[in-house]
């Protein structure tokens, strides 16, 4: 099967990745496996490429990719170069300057201009389209200038550039999270891209419920993160309410400060490995290498099946592109079953 390369930057734990590679399954549902493959991964902290690598089984260059791009060395966990052309770059630049739960500080802020780096990156490898997610909030930073502002550094490499909106309940998550996902194509491909429909309407929303209801009374430790916090109750205060059994999750959030929410029973405080069902990921992927480390993970990632669907809707866009084309993508990867990961840490 044909594979189109991706370059994955802001990796985090990976759950953006997870849902472009699929072959995962979540709440008795199977999500097939994709035609991408990640040729080269990066994220600048370290227990989030632990958690990464130990998941995924392949490299990721752990370090600052605005100090990788400007020729600095001795950067990463693994020393491998990013190559010089992908298929796709993806990746969710940081978002809690523009987050309306954060200081919103927006391009005042150094993390606010990371987006600069996957402009760079895209202007480097050329890939044939690439995807950013960000946070709700960045749609009205400045009344509008800031997404006008990076949408035009994209579209000056040449790209069309289209953005849309998603509620992760729509797509199967049990939780209420809104996620811009920005898409750019190579503004001389004929296909447009379209964004994924949604296929759940509110009444049909996974409950949390259903998506954690058998952990309730599990006790700690007997499944992989299911630990929780031990903040105290602080009522009024953010993370400090509590979850409804009968509707999805609120947004798992990434600086909550043990302030996570509590549990429809009262008793404590979600756990990481609830936390990270109501982000849709598997249980069998597991969070190094500690719970609070665990919760900012999870809060931080993209919801591996709300990006599985995002990704589908990418292979598709490929797919019809590369039949429309004289030349076909260039890339095709095989999977090998005799490949041996370098050792960790």
């Amino acid at each position: 099967m044909k594979k189109y390369s991706v370059i994955s930057l802001f990796a985090g734990c990976g759950g953006l990745d997870l849902g472009f590679i699929g072959g995962f399954k979540f709440l008795d549902k199977f999500y097939d496996k994709n035609k991408f493959e990640i040729v080269w991964a990066n994220d600048i902290d370290r227990a989030s490429c632990e958690t990464y690598y130990k998941n995924f089984g392949h490299d990721i260059v752990c370090g600052d990719i605005t100090k990788l791009l400007n020729g600095g060395t001795n950067l990463s966990m693994f020393d491998k170069k990013m190559p010089d052309q992908a298929d796709v770059v993806i990746g969710g630049f940081p978002c809690q300057d523009f987050s309306l739960a954060g200081k919103r500080k927006g391009f005042s802020a150094e993390r606010g201009l990371l987006y600069q780096s996957m402009v760079e990156v895209v202007r480097r490898t050329k890939p044939t389209t690439f995807v950013a997610e960000n946070v709700k909030g960045l749609m009205n930073m400045d009344n509008g200038e800031a997404l006008k502002t990076i949408i035009k550094e994209f579209e000056s490499l040449g790209y069309n550039v289209v953005y849309k909106l998603l509620t992760a309940a729509d797509y199967g998550v049990p939780q209420v999270r809104e996620r811009l996902i920005i898409v750019g194509t190579r503004n001389n491909k004929k296909t447009g891209f379209k964004h994924p429909d949604p296929f759940l309407t509110k009444d049909k929303w996974v409950s949390l419920k259903r998506a954690i209801g058998d952990l309730e009374d599990i006790g700690e430790g007997i499944v992989d993160n299911h630990f929780w916090s031990k903040a105290k109750m602080f009522p009024g205060t953010q993370g400090n309410s509590t979850v409804s059994k009968d509707k999805p999750g609120p947004t798992m959030r990434t600086e909550h400060h043990g302030n996570i929410e509590w549990h429809w029973n009262e008793k404590r405080r979600l756990s990481a490995r609830e936390a990270a069902r109501i982000q849709s990921f598997p249980d069998n992927f597991v969070f190094y290498p500690s719970t609070s480390s665990a919760y900012k993970q999870v809060g931080n990632a993209v919801p591996p099946v709300m990006a599985w669907h995002v990704a589908r809707a990418v292979q598709k866009f490929l797919d019809k592109i590369n039949l429309e084309d004289e030349k076909p993508i260039k890339h095709e990867f095989k999977e090998s079953s005799s490949y041996s990961p370098s050792p960790v840490l």
